[in-house]
């Protein structure tokens, strides 16, 4: 061999070692900062107990099977009510089902502000009703509030039986078929609904549910899961180049122009002196209303409040009503009664605000659902500064997950807690529950500002189904299979039977 072949061997053993050299520090390093973020925040939370997290990833091993509902409830029947779980190299996160800590999380003034997670609504909602914090929260919320009172609530009650209608009619077309998956046809229909409320507009998402608008949802509710499961899509730095970014710039365009095109048109039709010829109570006309008195709400704000609406009150009813169909069709003598109950009330088939009111059994069962099925199974809250509860002080940059999955499972709350039993919420059972044990609408300073709204469409669009039909169990009986992504679904769809009510 060569001196010069000599050289080059060991030109490149050097160079391999020097990669080795820098590999090592480099993995030194990451050690180091890896346990000096972990001890800053175990000298606080020793006394929250959790699984022993693995250096430089944490306890990711624990959520392998990405069956986030069904690890987390196991997390906490080992570990207890209050359980700490530290993912790779993010801040830990505190997962709660105690109810004295979550009275304390959901009505502290200091824990308002949302999770790190709830930016990537940020691109479509931008600093809306859902995602704002601090002094921009609290002026919205004032602001939106009086678009929630009854007198405005009741206005909204014909355009959910315009929508059910339709609804109604689409389902006929299930009649004789032996199973059908519901959630496609609610989904469609809250849209609807829920465009023609906040914004005043028709999408017709029944009528074609191929439009670009409703693609466009569709999209950006796809991408949202994509972003929250992936720890590599989570970084925007990553994701900016990924095919996904671009289809949701393509989808938010269509979005965003959908909605200022509508606030356009809206702003048009007021300032030209048309107010007797529009129906004004949408919540759209609130915030055009308030800007033209106070100027106290820019255009762009505006936009993300509607976009807000469209988002929030759209997936959360749609798995809502979707899981009170399958707990209807799956418990015939519920069923039965929940339809006695409307004959009794609605025989005019006329539907009114005071007659809603009237129907407790209904509202029971819809509310025992929401206690299995909650739509957003988990939410998170982040600390701004360190809190102190008790004794004890839980730090800055901490989540704090707030768990209504497991807190509405818990047997000393609810005994036989996965029996569906509407019973539980009848009048003379509602006072037995505290604000912590029943939190589907979460609580607090920031509750679901529309679960009044909420809770009238969905007796709307239950009762009117019920009218037309009578919901059957598949067979063999169809078992969900839960996964929590923007809201609580079922991975297999929720099929169901329809027979008509009236057929011979």
């Amino acid at each position: 061999m060569s001196f010069s072949s000599l050289g080059n061997v060991a030109q490149s053993r050097i160079g391999v070692m020097y990669i080795l050299i820098t590999l090592l520090l480099l993995l030194i390093l990451l050690l180091t900062l890896w346990f000096y973020h972990y001890y800053k925040y175990e000298r606080y939370l020793y006394w929250v107990k959790g699984p022993r997290p693995l250096p430089l990833i944490g306890n990711l091993f624990e959520y392998i099977s990405g069956d986030i509902l069904c690890e987390t409830c196991r997390l906490h029947k080992k570990y207890g009510d209050i359980v700490k779980i530290q993912l790779a190299y993010f801040p830990p996160t505190v997962t709660i089902t105690d109810p004295n800590c979550l009275e304390f999380v959901l009505r502290s003034p200091n824990l308002i502000s949302k999770s790190n997670d709830y930016r990537f609504l940020h691109p479509w909602l931008g600093q809306g009703l859902l995602t704002a914090t601090g002094h921009r929260w609290r002026k919205h919320r004032k602001l939106i509030t009086p678009g929630f009172h009854f007198e405005k609530l009741q206005y909204f009650i014909e355009t959910f039986e315009t929508y059910s209608n339709i609804l109604v009619e689409k389902l006929s077309n299930a009649i004789g078929k032996e199973t059908i998956n519901i959630y496609p046809y609610i989904n469609l229909c809250t849209l609807d609904i829920i465009c023609g409320a906040a914004m005043g507009t028709e999408v017709d998402a029944q009528k074609n549910a191929n439009s670009d608008y409703v693609l466009s949802v569709k999209e950006m509710c796809r991408i949202l899961i994509v972003r929250s499961l992936s720890i590599v899509m989570a970084f925007d730095s990553i994701f900016q180049f990924s095919k996904n970014y671009r289809k949701q710039r393509k989808a938010l365009k269509i979005l965003h122009e959908c909605s200022e095109n509508v606030i356009k048109s809206r702003r048009e039709m007021i300032t030209n002196n048309s107010k007797k010829n529009i129906n004004q109570n949408t919540l759209l006309d609130l915030l055009l209303n308030s800007q033209q008195l106070t100027k106290n709400i820019s255009d762009t704000e505006i936009r993300e409040e509607v976009d807000t609406f469209m988002f929030a009150g759209h997936d959360t009813v749609t798995s809502a009503i979707t899981f009170v169909l399958y707990c209807l069709a799956r418990h015939p003598q519920v069923q039965d009664r929940v339809v006695e109950e409307l004959d009794s009330i609605l025989w005019s088939n006329k539907i009114t605000y005071s007659s809603l009111q009237k129907l407790k059994y209904l509202e029971a069962v819809i509310k025992e659902t929401l206690r299995l099925y909650p739509p957003v199974p988990v939410y998170s809250r982040h600390t701004n500064e360190d809190i102190r509860y008790g004794n004890h002080v839980i730090p800055a940059n901490v989540n704090i997950v707030i768990f209504p999955y497991g807190v509405h499972r818990c047997p000393k709350t609810y005994p036989n807690p996965e029996n569906f039993d509407p019973n539980r919420f009848f009048i003379e059972n509602q006072s037995k529950h505290s604000i912590s044990s029943y939190i589907p609408f979460s609580a607090g300073y920031r509750n679901c500002i529309g679960q009044k709204f909420a809770m009238l469409e969905m007796k709307v669009v239950v009762s009117k189904i019920l009218q037309r039909y009578r919901l059957l169990p598949t067979i063999p009986e169809h078992k969900l299979i839960l996964i929590a992504e923007t809201v609580l679904k079922s991975k297999n769809g929720v099929y169901i039977r329809l027979q008509n009510r009236y057929a011979q």
